[in-house]
């Protein structure tokens, strides 16, 4: 069976333009979540979001892609920026065997921005006014091509839409592809740039977003008794997944061994996940049944936890099951706690951080985790930092629809 390693990172987001910077803010404990700037949100309920700051698209274009990059959608251009730095990062020349490269990057919402732009200009000034590139830049799937088109990639390329899971969903069908031996290389992760009046109006109006306006470095609060909803926020990770032999021989930087997924569909409800978690358990089960550990070999644990009511008790009472009274070596947490919710950026991100983590044997605080919800009786989540040699990771990721991924990464012994 072919084996899948990560060799290369980067990322956007409101921690920081760059993978370095990301990590550094991690370990300062420093919250990437402030006031909305990108428009007037003073009359919303919710008026604070992570937004990705200090950010000139430019900078990641050639001069001859200025101009056609101008008309693309924000989450395109933190595709980009992530994509570049992630290529850097892995030392690869995609131009060298391009059919065995694939890229596989998929955004929850896509090119809303466009699509509110053009919603507006239709009702303002008519149909003459739709721009004639909406619709291929406001498709999902556009990153994903885009990407392929600046750096000749020639592989596999597609996108995964499955809400907040999306990124993780990406990575874990990556894998399978490079295991399958469709690909050597793939470069899978997710962007999202949705922080406008449209996006924001209505997760507050569903009632699901924290409206902690007056301190929103605290407002993201995983596992808290007083948290009251999640923070949007925005950015991109792009993860480059290679197959083991392949990394080997060209000299890699090898990273870490992403050993196995697990997906599973909760089959419960469009938006609100099971109660009791058993989608949850389910993917935690099979990724744990593919890499062929037990629970027992789990150090760390990084959550979903996006800071509502219903969603982190119910991931709590999936993990109890799994780790079944054996919590003593296992420490939980959520680093959405720092940087919000990146919708279908977020697995990836989370992904880049449990690597991170694993790499300088440390375990995130969770962040503003003052007093834990009395129902959740789940005995392993860390309020501080801790330092601990973390040889088997999982990192979840679920999204509305009810659709679970668990990915598990394995230091190399």
């Amino acid at each position: 069976m072919k084996r899948v390693v990560v060799t290369g990172m980067g990322t956007v987001n409101p921690l920081g333009n760059n993978v370095k910077d990301t990590w550094d803010s991690v370990v300062a404990e420093k919250s990437g979540i402030g006031p909305i700037t990108k428009f007037d949100a003073s009359h919303l309920k919710t008026q604070i979001a992570g937004e990705v700051r200090n950010f000139d698209y430019k900078q990641y274009y050639d001069e001859s892609e200025v101009k056609a990059a101008k008309r693309m959608d924000l989450f395109c251009h933190y595709a980009v920026a992530a994509m570049k730095e992630a290529v850097a990062d892995s030392g690869l020349d995609t131009k060298i065997t391009p059919n065995r490269m694939g890229v596989l990057l998929g955004s929850g919402i896509g090119g809303l921005n466009v699509s509110y732009a053009n919603s507006i200009a239709l009702h303002d000034k008519g149909v003459r006014r739709i721009s004639p590139f909406y619709i291929p830049l406001s498709i999902g799937n556009i990153a994903s091509g885009y990407v392929a088109k600046l750096y000749g990639i020639k592989g596999p390329n597609f996108s995964i839409q499955s809400a907040c899971a999306t990124s993780n969903h990406s990575l874990a069908v990556a894998a399978l592809l490079i295991k399958s031996g469709m690909a050597d290389v793939m470069f899978a992760g997710g962007s999202e740039g949705v922080i406008n009046e449209l996006a924001v109006g209505g997760f507050s109006n569903m009632r699901a977003i924290s409206t902690r306006n007056d301190e929103p470095e605290k407002a993201s609060r995983p596992f808290d008794k007083d948290r009251d909803g999640f923070i949007m926020s925005e950015g991109a990770a792009v993860l480059v997944l290679e197959e083991y032999e392949h990394a080997k021989k060209r000299g890699a930087h090898i990273l870490c061994e992403l050993a196995a997924s697990g997906m599973s569909g909760d089959a419960y409800d469009l938006v609100a996940p099971d109660p009791e978690g058993r989608g949850a358990l389910i993917s935690m089960e099979m990724a744990l049944d593919q890499a062929g550990i037990s629970s027992e070999d789990i150090d760390y644990i990084n959550t979903h936890g996006t800071s509502t009511p219903v969603g982190d008790i119910a991931e709590t009472k999936a993990i109890a099951k799994l780790l079944n009274g054996k919590e003593d070596r296992v420490l939980v947490g959520s680093t959405k706690s720092y940087h919000g919710h990146l919708l279908g950026a977020t697995a990836a991100l989370e992904s880049i951080i449990t690597i991170k983590a694993m790499e300088n044997s440390y375990v995130p605080a969770n962040l503003n985790l003052e007093n834990q919800d009395p129902e959740i009786t789940l005995g392993c989540i860390n309020k501080k930092a801790v330092k601990k040699d973390i040889k088997v990771a999982l990192s979840n990721s679920f999204g509305f629809g009810g659709h679970n991924s668990t990915l598990v990464f394995k230091k190399i012994q």
